[in-house]
């Protein structure tokens, strides 16, 4: 028979609201989900998520996590490397996130495999495209990494009032520079927008190597994001159950 601790953890469990993952993209959407997990995607447009995120108001969430992928400011950082953010930076402001929620995804990507490191996350509205940008990014905002999601994830779980974490895997890093054909790959859905990446590459065919290198780089990242997305729901929930 269960005992009463079980049983009152899993009436904890059963009672605790969905967990809100918001992503860029559908493919970072399938690796995060699963049982009591939520997922947005943003289709790497800000103004796109923040509409999404107003049009939640009225549902409830035990915690929201800014997961995908992400653009390196550290020059040690290579593709497929974790990095669970300690803050999360947008403009002036530098907002710390939820502290035990951290340190456990910390140490489930370290046992499932990644290399995984803490450090602040630097949220934009544009992508970061070249190593200049990158490396102003890193001086302004003292981060580690960058992206088009936590800074919004962060500020609405924020006016809700419930834990925030970012796991995010490095795709580009800092020293690459991204062919400018990136900036328009993906539908608002979050899909892949393969016949505009096609005419791109028609038009600007000298773009190609540039699309390689990227393909290669996110392919280490989304293996890393493949070993962490599975522990969110599991480990979070069993966590925010024993807040």
């Amino acid at each position: 028979m269960a005992s009463d601790h079980s049983r009152s953890r899993t009436a904890r469990l059963d009672a605790l609201a969905p967990i809100l993952v918001v992503v860029g993209m559908k493919r970072e959407a399938a690796c995060a989900a699963g049982e009591g997990v939520t997922t947005l995607c943003s289709g790497a447009d800000a103004a796109h998520l923040r509409r999404q995120l107003d049009a939640l108001d009225g549902t409830d969430f035990s915690a929201v996590v800014s997961f995908g992928l992400a653009g390196g400011l550290d020059h040690a950082l290579r593709p497929g490397h974790v990095v669970v953010a300690d803050a999360i930076v947008s403009g002036d402001a530098r907002r710390d996130t939820h502290s035990r929620l951290s340190s456990a995804l910390t140490k489930g990507a370290g046992a499932a495999g990644c290399n995984v490191s803490r450090g602040a996350i630097v949220g934009v509205d544009a992508p970061a495209m070249h190593p200049g940008a990158k490396a102003a990014l890193r001086e302004h905002a003292q981060a580690v990494a960058v992206d088009m999601e936590s800074h919004l994830a962060e500020e609405f779980a924020r006016s809700r009032n419930v834990p925030f974490v970012a796991l995010r895997a490095i795709s580009d890093p800092a020293a690459r520079a991204l062919p400018p054909l990136v900036a328009k790959a993906l539908t608002p859905e979050g899909d892949i927008h393969a016949w505009g990446v096609a005419r791109e590459l028609i038009r600007g065919p000298h773009q190609l190597g540039g699309m390689i290198r990227a393909g290669l780089d996110s392919r280490a990242a989304f293996v890393s994001l493949g070993r962490c997305g599975p522990l969110l729901g599991p480990l979070l929930r069993l966590m925010l159950a024993q807040l």
